[in-house]
Parts: C-alpha cells; sequence; structure tokens
C-alpha cells in the first residue's frame, strides 16, 4: 500500500522509476528557506482564526525553526519517495512533534504553498540581482569618469565610422543596464502577491485571514482569483524575459572586451585575474570570463522558451508540467547573479590603452563625416559634399595617405572651397566634440550623462536596498 500523503485513494505503491521521474526534491529544495517561512505564517494566521490552538501553533513554529537549522547545517535528509520540498519538511515536522505537524497542511494544498514559495524566492533575488546590477553600473560611471579625455574609434558593420570618446562607450552601457534595472523593478508588482489561500484551485472552507498572511510575508498585494494565484507562472516568464535581456547586453560587451583586447585592436587588457592561459601555448592570455559570459546568454535564452513552451499549452488550472518552472528559474538566477558579480571587477581592472585608439583614430577615415559637413558649412549640399569625400577618401588610399596629410593643394584639386581651417576642424578632438548635442559624444554631453545617470541611478537604489 502507498504511504503518500495522498495514497489513501490507491491500491499499489508508486513504481520506483515514477518516484524517480517526477520528484522535484533534486531541485526544490532550494525553497526549504520559503517554505519554512511559509509555513510559519500560515500556522500563525491559523491559530489566529482559531482553527487551530496557540499551543498547537507554537509547537509547530517551534518544529519548523528546528527544520530550518537541520537543512542549514546539513543535517536533514532528503528523500526522494517523499516527492518534493513541501512534503519532506511536513515528514519531518511529524516526526518530530507528532500528528499535530499534520495540522499545518489545513487550508492550504501544495499547489497553492508551491506558488508562495516561487514568488518569496523571486522576491528575494530580483532584490539580490538588482544591487548587483546598480554596482555594475557605478562602476561603468567611475571608469567613464576616470577615462573622460580617451578617444577610441566607434565602429558600424564592425567598420570604423566616427571618433567618440570612451567613456561615451561606456555610458551607452549604462543606459542599457538603467533600463534593465528599471524592467526589474517594474516586474515586482507581478512578483509582490500573495497566492497562499487559492488552496488547489477554488479556495478553501476554513475561514482563513489571508491578508494577514500577505501582511507576515510582506506582500503588497494578494491574488483575486483563486485559479489563476495557482496556475500563474507569468511573473517568472517575465523575469527571465528580464534576464535574457541582461545577458544580452553582457554578451555584447563581452564581445567588445574579447575584440578590444585581442592582438589586433589592444585597446585593452584585461586583468590576470579574469583571465586564463593555454595548457599548450605559454605565450596565451584568454578573456574566458567575457567568453563564458557571452556562451551562458544562450542557457538563460533557452529557459525563457523551455517555460513558454511548457505553459502555451496547459489548461487552467495545475498540472504537473509546471514543475519545469523551477530548474530554469534557480539556474538563471544563478548565471546572471554570477556574470553581474564578475563582469563589475573585471571592467574596474583593466586597463585602457590610450595611446592605441588615440594612434587607431588617427589613421583612419573617421574624420571624413566632418569634412562632408565642412563643405556643407561653405554651402554645398550635402550630397554632393558626400562624393567630393568619397572621391578624396579614393584619392588618399591610393597615395597611402589620411585626410590630414594631404596639402591644401590637393584638397582644392577637389574642392576649391577648402581652407586651411579643415585642418583643426578634422583633428579627432575637435570631431569628437563638435558632436555637443544632447547624447552626443562630446565631453560636455558625455558629462550630463554621467550627471543624469546618477540620479537616475541613485532613485532605483533606493528600491533594491
Amino acid at each position: 500500500m502507498s504511504k503518500k500523503a495522498w495514497g489513501g485513494r490507491f491500491t499499489k505503491s508508486t513504481n520506483h522509476l515514477v518516484e524517480e521521474y517526477t520528484a522535484s526534491i533534486g531541485f526544490d529544495y532550494k525553497l526549504a528557506d520559503e517554505d519554512i517561512q511559509g509555513s510559519i505564517a500560515h500556522a500563525t494566521m491559523l491559530a489566529t482564526q482559531g482553527i487551530i490552538t496557540v499551543e498547537e501553533m507554537d509547537l509547530i513554529i517551534r518544529g519548523l525553526k528546528e527544520i530550518k537549522k537541520e537543512i542549514e547545517e546539513g543535517q536533514f535528509e532528503f528523500s526522494i519517495a517523499l516527492e518534493d520540498i513541501h512534503m519532506n519538511i511536513e515528514k519531518r515536522l511529524i516526526e518530530k512533534i507528532g500528528p499535530v505537524g499534520g495540522k499545518l497542511h489545513t487550508a492550504r494544498s501544495r499547489n497553492d504553498q508551491v506558488a508562495l514559495d516561487m514568488h518569496l524566492y523571486l522576491k528575494k533575488w530580483v532584490k539580490q540581482l538588482g544591487i548587483r546590477l546598480a554596482e555594475l553600473i557605478e562602476g561603468f560611471i567611475q571608469k567613464a569618469e576616470e577615462n573622460i579625455d580617451v578617444i577610441l574609434p566607434g565602429y558600424t558593420h564592425l567598420q570604423r565610422a566616427q571618433p567618440i570618446l570612451f567613456s561615451h562607450h561606456l555610458m551607452a552601457y549604462v543606459s542599457m543596464f538603467l533600463r534593465d534595472l528599471e524592467r526589474l523593478q517594474d516586474s515586482w508588482k507581478r512578483i509582490d502577491l500573495m497566492p497562499l489561500g487559492a488552496g488547489a484551485l477554488a479556495g478553501t472552507t476554513f475561514p482563513i485571514d489571508r491578508k494577514q498572511v500577505a501582511d507576515l510575508l510582506d506582500f503588497q498585494g494578494i491574488y483575486a482569483n483563486s485559479m489563476d494565484a495557482v496556475s500563474d507562472r507569468d511573473y517568472i516568464v517575465e523575469f527571465l524575459s528580464h534576464a535574457s535581456l541582461m545577458m544580452m547586453h553582457l554578451s555584447r560587451l563581452s564581445e567588445e572586451l574579447i575584440l578590444w583586447s585581442s592582438q589586433e585592436f589592444q585597446f585593452v587588457e584585461l586583468d590576470d585575474a579574469f583571465c586564463t592561459g593555454s595548457s599548450i601555448m605559454p605565450q596565451k592570455k584568454n578573456p574566458d570570463v567575457a567568453e563564458l559570459v557571452r556562451g551562458k546568454t544562450g542557457r538563460v535564452y533557452g529557459h525563457l522558451i523551455s517555460l513558454l513552451t511548457t505553459l502555451k499549452g496547459l489548461p487552467l488550472t495545475y498540472n504537473k508540467d509546471m514543475q519545469e518552472d523551477k530548474e530554469g528559474m534557480f539556474d538563471t538566477v544563478q548565471t546572471l547573479d554570477g556574470a553581474l558579480a564578475l563582469m563589475k571587477p573585471m571592467v574596474e581592472t583593466m586597463k585602457v590603452n590610450q595611446e592605441k585608439m588615440a594612434k587607431s583614430v588617427k589613421e583612419d577615415f573617421s574624420n571624413a563625416t566632418d569634412y562632408a559637413d565642412y563643405l556643407v558649412t561653405k554651402g554645398i549640399p550635402f550630397r554632393q559634399a558626400h562624393e567630393i569625400v568619397g572621391k578624396t577618401v579614393l584619392y588618399c588610399i591610393e597615395q597611402k595617405k589620411y585626410l590630414l596629410d594631404l596639402t591644401i593643394e590637393e584638397y582644392h584639386a577637389f574642392s576649391d572651397q577648402v581652407e586651411k581651417d579643415i585642418y583643426e576642424k578634422l583633428q579627432p578632438e575637435q570631431v569628437v566634440n563638435a558632436r555637443s548635442s544632447y547624447g552626443g559624444t562630446a565631453k560636455e554631453s558625455v558629462f550630463v550623462q554621467i550627471e543624469e545617470a546618477k540620479t537616475k541611478l541613485q532613485d532605483l537604489q533606493g528600491f533594491f536596498s
């Protein structure tokens, strides 16, 4: 005969292969703290409502706290036969305090219990990830301030396009990460909903007080519909979506760090502490951390698509398929937390090769647009100016020169409107600082970006602290 909590209706024990295949304790043990936290609040409410006695409540809470200590000290034995974290804890509680432990499950189901655990888990980790992300943003802002005058080539199509400030480039990532932080903050209102009290799907006949449980667990909202409460996983999908965007931004950054630290670019040098070597090539210094962040991005994307696929055909309310919501979420939290924790010190400690960047912007045609703009100020239509500059660049390529190498006579071969002030106009510093429009790469514009980012970050940090 089955000894399961639900075994009264069954005449056979569960096949051991079924137990192994359907058990979730191999991963949902991570919800132990949340499960105990929710159970203590539930027991408190049951006593307040007179559903159990105060003495029974005290016994249950004391037992749960002892179990929590056992788990923390590695003394708790998890059992696959007991399926999940809920039944493992309940079984141990009954062992410790006797039949009264079985009263804890009054007026709740594992359906609303696990939903509660997942909400509590994400509440904890969204705050932690927000703090990590805010620290990364602070690191980028500091790096931008330290390198405010450094100029490097800006790229489109991975071809040199226009010179920009390195600080401007860093602030582009600050803008991305601030949006990520705002998304995490916005997702909170969907995560901060309390599902307990929904029962299996239809509520309960006991006179429970869901608001008291919400207050005890610091939830600001309560699910209005019991069926929605146990079947909703939108908040996890949303988190995985936001995590995918964050990983995408980190992956783009990683790609640039990998390129910039290569022999071909030599724009930056990553600290030895964040690189590895080769087992066969002694000279190698590999940007493995950046590469692994880039590689793990696909892993997070996969968890998002997996959960969306799991949910797409499920009728209301709870289905065993929904057990698949946990591993992807746990792994995404761990992956993202690790990436954010590593990226901050890696960027803070990298050396910026200002000389190499400066040399690069002097040995290219990234000032060509400014030459065209210069001709426009002389009354030449932009399309005509574009053609003149294109022909001038072609001439330079053939002569193995750059625009600043040309004599005034060579300029006049393409346009007699060019004067000697062209040499000042085409200097990298002048090209950069001429772009002083809001959001541009001029030094004064970057200062504005930095101050605005600091203000926005401060406001967001208040929420996550």
